[in-house]
């Protein structure tokens, strides 16, 4: 990706004051003290013309942080929480803005800067001097769209990092340095010691960025997760050979994110990494009709398999339509498109309170397994209209309803 960043400071630092002004952020900046300055993410958005949804600022203050940021709150009215009392980070959530303030741990701002986690939020705007502190090179980075790090202290630092390099590749298309491939190799084992929701969050950021796919890969390549069966069990697939066309553009934004988890992470990660129950279950229905297509032909299943598969795949179909032969993928996602078609759609011709209503039964089993066959009976075109629903429903009670003695 070739950055269109200025080469002039004097502009950045203009679309810097501008941005400032246009989120209000000038009402704190009275009330911050000599010497503090902004860094990170903010700063590294503004340079690439990034517009992202949530605003994310990082200020850093000489001492005091909590007294500083408890008098910024109190003054505008903002909501104000203490994230680490022992190391004095806060921070105040003002309309949709989220403001980090932390006390500067080194002597030095260059101190400080080192130990960020990459050279691209390690670029300082010094509010006393209205200039940018760049000592690690972050702006050469930013136009190189390369991914770099100080030191291999800073994964260690917060293992959490080494994922969070892969988002940036997902979000900004960026590569990742020779330097950095080797400290992510050495160290991804102590991604377990960070906390699995963090893990998680930093995992549906990838998957949901632009570039997904290259992360992706780039993920499977590494091994990051450790799963030794990513080459040996069917069920991951060779993502590089796979026709993502195939899907348009609301399906890709829409399926894309949870077919790419089921890809580096198996049911025993999902559960471990506190995935939801939904994706879970998602997962394990794929794996469950994967293996079942892996012995059956799909012209050999029977109505009750077909009908089964499409009432359990029905409303993520496109994550499953990789696995499927290719000379059907098309025909598929066609008929899936198709909101009307019964088959791929399992709908009822009539609801339960309906069939209760005409024939007296209780919820329960009888229930349960006469809207199904109702169902089936829809979906392969033997049902065309109500009548035909009630009078199939009387004929399936009157053989499988309960005799009494």
């Amino acid at each position: 990706m070739k950055s269109n960043i200025p080469s002039d400071h004097t502009l950045i630092i203009d679309e810097l004051e501008t941005s400032i002004k246009f989120n209000n952020l000038y009402l704190i900046l009275g009330l911050l003290p000599k010497g503090s300055y902004l860094v990170g993410g903010y700063i590294r958005d503004i340079i690439l013309g990034r517009e992202p949804k949530k605003i994310d600022v990082d200020i850093v203050v000489p001492l005091n942080a909590i007294e500083i940021g408890k008098k910024i709150a109190d003054n505008n009215g903002s909501k104000f929480i203490i994230l680490d009392e022992k190391r004095e980070v806060v921070r105040i959530i003002l309309n949709h803005i989220n403001i980090d303030i932390a006390n500067q741990v080194s002597s030095t701002i260059e101190g400080d800067l080192c130990s960020r986690d990459f050279s691209i939020n390690s670029i300082a705007f010094l509010f006393d001097k209205k200039c940018l502190f760049d000592p690690f090179n972050g702006l050469r980075d930013l136009e190189m769209s390369l991914l770099r790090t100080h030191s291999e202290e800073n994964l260690l630092n917060d293992p959490l990092r080494i994922l969070r390099c892969f988002r940036f590749v997902s979000e900004l298309n960026f590569k990742i340095d020779f330097n950095l491939i080797t400290f992510i190799k050495k160290n991804k084992g102590k991604l377990y010691f960070v906390a699995k929701e963090r893990i998680n969050y930093e995992i549906q950021k990838i998957v949901h960025g632009e570039n997904a796919l290259d992360a992706i890969l780039l993920i499977k390549k590494l091994n990051i997760f450790g799963s030794d069966n990513l080459t040996e069990d069917s069920f991951f697939l060779d993502l590089e050979k796979i026709n993502y066309a195939e899907l348009n553009q609301k399906e890709k934004e829409k399926f894309l994110p949870s077919f790419f988890i089921t890809q580096i992470l198996d049911v025993v990660s999902l559960e471990k990494l506190k995935f939801s129950k939904a994706e879970i279950a998602k997962t394990k229905l794929l794996r469950k009709w994967h293996s079942f297509l892996k012995n059956k032909n799909i012209s050999q299943l029977s109505e009750l398999d077909r009908f089964k598969l499409h009432q359990e795949l029905e409303t993520f179909l496109p994550c499953f339509i990789f696995y499927l032969p290719k000379n059907l993928r098309f025909s598929w996602l066609k008929r899936w498109r198709d909101k009307d078609d019964k088959l791929f759609h399992p709908s009822n011709l009539i609801n339960g309170d309906v069939i209760k209503k005409n024939f007296k039964i209780e919820d329960g089993p009888i229930l349960g397994e006469l809207l199904q066959y109702l169902s089936k009976e829809l979906a392969f075109k033997r049902l065309n209209n109500f009548d035909e629903a009630i009078y199939k429903a009387k004929q399936w009670i009157e053989q499988n309803a309960p005799k009494c003695d």
